[in-house]
């Protein structure tokens, strides 16, 4: 019964030092973050919908998740990402989720869902990306590292894709589609081993769909 409580007041979604829940889909527990978000339908599910509000900076739109703490543990999420109408030939659809926001900074995981299935292999091998705000974007990241934090993933623009962040230190892997395996792992993440909240994410011009939102935090001792 406490968690059925639980679950009705706190809306999208919330860290339990203990347990982890899973949540009605609406807007009442996100701080948008040059955004507009809206509970919508969207294939058949509730979902929030989220676009950038104005012209953002890349890496600077998503929605934080009212009173959360996060530090190791799993990040589970159904999201669908297309291009705007409007949007302009270098959009992908960008969208993910970011994690251990504190102080302005965060590190977050996205996929690029239009490179999925194009015939140009290079951009196939970037459908995955790892980057941390605001030092360490996928410019920096391609260019010093290259390929180190991107990888392919079979992806469809606008469809429903299955999510899961694994996060343990300084390690963070990214499964999709409900895979056993990763389709990538970051084994330094740029903040370190620290603590923060938990946010949806997008990049320019996209049109981005959340729902089923559930995180794990790892269990105090494990």
């Amino acid at each position: 019964m406490k968690n059925r409580v639980l679950k009705a007041m706190l809306g999208f979604g919330v860290v339990c030092a203990t347990a982890s829940y899973v949540a009605a889909q609406t807007v009442a527990q996100l701080v948008p973050h040059n955004v507009k978000l809206e509970s919508v339908d969207y294939q058949g599910k509730r979902a929030v919908k989220m676009v950038e509000d104005g012209t953002v900076t890349n890496g600077e739109a998503y929605a934080v998740l009212k009173d959360t703490t996060f530090h190791n543990g799993t990040i589970d999420v159904e999201l669908a990402g297309r291009p705007r109408a409007d949007a302009g030939p270098a959009a992908r659809g960008f969208l993910g989720m970011a994690f251990r926001l504190r102080d302005g900074k965060f590190e977050y995981i996205y996929l690029r869902p239009t490179n999925g299935r194009v015939d140009d292999q290079v951009r196939r091998n970037h459908s995955t990306q790892y980057s941390s705000h605001p030092d360490f974007d996928f410019a920096r990241l391609r260019k010093e590292s290259p390929e180190k934090y991107e990888s392919y993933v079979d992806l469809e623009p606008g469809a429903w894709t299955r999510v899961r962040i694994a996060v343990q230190g300084t390690t963070a892997r990214l499964y999709v589609h409900g895979a056993a395996q990763p389709a990538l792992v970051v084994t330094d993440l740029k903040l370190g081993d620290v603590s923060g909240s938990v946010g949806i994410w997008i990049g320019p011009g996209t049109e981005g769909y959340f729902t089923g939102l559930k995180i794990t935090p790892e269990k105090s001792g494990s």
